[in-house]
Parts: structure tokens; C-alpha cells; sequence
């Protein structure tokens, strides 16, 4: 990314990880403009959710074709998306679409986030399929551009350690 571009960021994790929180708190603080992934699901794939059965590649699919279009909207004006990015083949396709885009994979323990999933409420992804997303996720490698964010903090204490990291890039 060049110094003088706003940053492109997408702020990763399993389901209940602080997506949303921590990314409209990292668009705040930069002054960037925010989308929610959630936001970019067809109706099939939230009934599907709702219904408690967890999304394959191909419902993801055009999901993540949405957000690739997003970010290649922002690229070099900056901006802050939530997705979960939880194949490396997922973020691929996201960083094809936008080559300077870090990722901030939010990362907890599964008690952690299976806490957080029971206290929320209106939310159409039902708790029992964080261990679906567990299983499916592949941590970043060493080759792609982004950091793992632990979320154990306060969202305050997050969204620092993130904006921190996305800086080191």
C-alpha cells in the first residue's frame, strides 16, 4: 500500500469474533466508510443460516463476488469491511480484487465467542454453527497481508491493537 492511500481493510473472524463492532470502531477512527458483510448476504443464504444450516462455497460465492466489488470500489479511497475470510481461498479472491487490502482476523477462544454468541440477540447466524466456522477457518499465512488481533480486550482495547497492526503493515 502506498503511504499516501487510505488504508483498505477487512476485518475477519468467525461469527461472534467482534466483526462488526471493532470495524465500524476502526472506519470511526480512520474516517473511512463502512460496509457490513451481513449486509451483502442474498436472502437464500441468511434463510438457510436461519434454518441452522451453514453455508457451502457456492452460497459464498456471490457473497463474496459483492464484497471483491466493494473493496475494488475503495481501493486507493480507503474503507473497512467485516467478512468472515475464513478460507484463504476466500481472501484470495477478496485481495485479487483489491491487491493493497490487509486483513485484521479477530481471534479468540471459542468459550470466548461462544459466550458472546448466547448474549446476542437478533442476530440471524445461530450460536450452534460457530463450530462449522471453526472447523472451515484457515488462519492467515505468512504470505498474505494481515494480522491476527486478539479480542480478549475491551472493544476500545481491540480496535487499538488493530489500528496498531494495520500501521505496521
Amino acid at each position: 500500500m502506498s503511504r499516501n492511500a487510505a488504508p483498505l481493510i477487512v476485518v475477519m473472524g468467525v461469527s461472534g469474533s467482534g466483526k462488526t463492532t471493532i470495524g465500524q470502531k476502526i472506519a470511526q477512527r480512520l474516517a473511512l466508510p463502512y460496509a457490513e458483510a451481513d449486509d451483502f448476504h442474498p436472502s437464500q443464504n441468511v434463510a438457510k443460516m436461519r434454518a441452522g444450516i451453514p453455508l457451502d462455497d457456492e452460497d459464498r460465492r456471490p457473497w463474496l463476488e459483492m464484497i471483491a466489488t466493494w473493496l475494488a470500489e475503495h481501493a486507493g479511497r480507503g474503507g473497512v469491511v467485516t467478512c468472515s475470510a475464513l478460507k484463504r481461498r476466500y481472501r484470495d479472491r477478496l485481495a485479487a480484487a483489491a491487491p493493497d487490502v490487509f486483513f485484521l482476523h479477530l481471534d479468540g477462544s471459542a468459550e470466548l465467542i461462544t459466550s458472546r454468541l448466547a448474549a446476542r440477540q437478533g442476530h440471524f447466524m445461530p450460536p450452534h454453527l460457530l463450530q462449522s466456522q471453526i472447523d472451515a477457518l484457515e488462519p492467515l499465512a505468512a504470505d498474505e497481508s494481515g494480522a491476527v488481533v486478539p479480542i480478549e480486550g475491551t472493544p476500545e482495547q481491540t480496535t487499538t491493537l488493530a489500528l496498531t497492526a494495520a500501521k505496521k503493515r
